[in-house]
């Protein structure tokens, strides 16, 4: 079991390279090594949630070898609760990528299957990736089959959008190789568990937050470094859109948990209540301008900044809950809303993404002033549609709800006006989502397009099904999800609390 990880990292790269090799004049072959690549790490991922261990914070699955000696940098593999499901939502959220690409790309398709291939690849290795350099390689290596994604196959104004998301992305994420480097001269290694156990002060401290905070808050995104998105979003093809919003904004989240919290644990006290308001813009403002939308990516692109912004309001609340209860009890309930949300909104973003596509694949419009009345002619997308809707309003019984109710219980503990601000999201949330399903699915048919649409085929239905298992299911049982998170996140309130002055 010590090269699982290695073989999830490595199995879908070499499955690109492979669909590459074959080619466009081979795509039919090409498609099949794609979904086969794409399932077959799903396949190998699910050995990561029966064979762990919900006892212990300790890494799992490890596996240490020298990769740079001169410098002390290892080639370093391991899961603990906070990255394993991470990993399985990539694994997961790849294939239906696949599968909605099946036939609707037609220019340079075996690119396409294999720069999503390669960086499923590179993405699980972020997650997985005990060593802080290895972690940086992947981060970065991530930044370029979807920038080939949005550049290649996205819409008419892709090229600004492409270096806009480049140029937010790798500019924040070099202040972050800053404080690695930094933190090598001291530590004389690169391990993340040798990092989190410096002695640092208050100043070092305070600047390798912010460099962190610069890289990781670009990729959540919080306001205000929240403009590249939409455009991206928009720009992008369907299955860019999808991982996107998935996975890639999860990374940020990831960050803050991983490295902010545990390594700089006395800066993220003192300024964790400039990242709870940045957090609260984010969920209330954000979720003004969602309102005004006209596209419907732009909309849901949007929403997704709210969304996230329960991330960040999580993972920093611990802080406040110490400070005026005095305890522990209940510290780790928003980091454990946190990682509940990354999930979830991994899942709900993602389906109604696909939605999109499949609207879009039909009608060749996002705006939804072009759509009304789709029940009509689509009922079987209508229903999906809608209960993905409910689900990002945080409907009780989808996933949305579970992580969005345990970081306003975490947030009361902490204050009441942190509740009051979040709970607007709720409000919001249904006022944009709502109205966004009135005005696509329901009323009279809008037009001769509409009402010569055809409902979904067997591979939509497919994709689409499957969301809506997860999304119900860890809506209706997060206990799995929540034993696997309990002990990390514990372990991880403890790093936080613990002083280094």
């Amino acid at each position: 079991m010590h090269e699982l990880l290695s073989i999830l990292i490595w199995l879908p790269i070499a499955a690109g390279v492979l669909v590459m090799l074959l080619g466009d004049r081979n795509i039919a072959a090409g498609r099949w090594v794609a979904l086969s690549g794409s399932l077959a790490t799903l396949a190998l991922a699910v050995p990561l949630w029966t064979h762990f261990n919900t006892s212990t914070a300790d890494l799992q699955f490890s596996q240490l070898l020298p990769w740079i000696p001169r410098f002390r940098a290892y080639y370093g593999l391991g899961v603990d609760g906070i990255s394993m499901p991470l990993i399985l939502l990539t694994a997961f959220m790849t294939v239906p990528v696949v599968i909605a690409g099946w036939t609707v790309i037609e220019a340079r398709p075996a690119q396409y299957f294999a720069a999503f291939l390669i960086m499923e690849g590179l993405m699980i290795g972020v997650f997985s990736a005990t060593d802080a350099l290895l972690f940086y390689v992947f981060w970065e290596a991530m930044l370029i089959p979807m920038f080939l994604i949005i550049g290649i196959w996205g819409g008419p104004r892709r090229v600004y959008a492409t270096i806009k998301f480049f140029l937010y992305t790798f500019l924040g994420s070099v202040f972050m190789l800053a404080a690695l480097i930094y933190m090598y001269v001291k530590a004389g290694q690169y391990s993340i568990a040798s990092f989190q156990a410096l002695p640092l002060s208050l100043i070092e401290q305070r600047w390798i937050f912010l460099a962190f905070f610069l890289a990781f808050a670009v990729k959540v995104p919080m306001f205000p470094v929240h403009t590249w998105l939409p455009d991206a979003h928009v720009e992008a093809p369907t299955g860019g859109s999808v991982i996107l919003a998935a996975i890639m904004l999860k990374m940020g989240g990831y960050g803050f948990l991983r490295f902010s919290l545990p390594i700089t644990p006395d800066a993220s006290r003192e300024l964790d209540l400039m990242v709870i308001a940045l957090s609260l813009i984010a969920v209330v403002y954000i979720g003004f301008v969602a309102l005004v939308q006209q596209d419907m990516k732009k909309l849901i692109a949007y929403s997704s900044i709210a969304h996230m912004g329960f991330v960040t309001l999580g993972a920093f609340v611990v802080y406040e809950i110490v400070r005026n209860t005095g305890q522990l009890t209940g510290a780790g309930m928003g980091m454990d809303g946190a990682m509940v949300q990354m999930i979830s909104h991994g899942l709900i973003s993602g389906a109604l993404f696909l939605c999109v596509g499949v609207l879009y694949d039909r009608v060749h419009s996002r705006q939804i002033a072009d759509y009304g009345g789709v029940v009509n002619t689509m009922p079987v997308f209508a229903a999906f549609m809608v209960l993905f809707a409910l689900a990002n309003t945080g409907l009780p019984g989808t996933s949305g709800f579970v992580g969005e109710f345990l970081v306003i219980i975490a947030s009361f503990r902490a204050s009441f006006w942190y509740a009051l601000l979040a709970a607007v999201t709720l409000v919001l949330g249904a006022s944009y989502t709502l109205w966004l399903v009135k005005r696509v699915v329901f009323g009279p048919v809008a037009n001769s397009k509409v009402a010569a649409l055809k409902d979904l085929n067997s591979r939509e239905f497919l994709v689409l099904g499957a969301l809506a298992v997860a999304v119900l299911l860890l809506g209706l049982w997060p206990a799995p999800l929540l034993r696997v998170l309990q002990p990390t996140i514990h372990h991880l309130v403890i790093q936080a609390i613990a002083t280094k002055l």
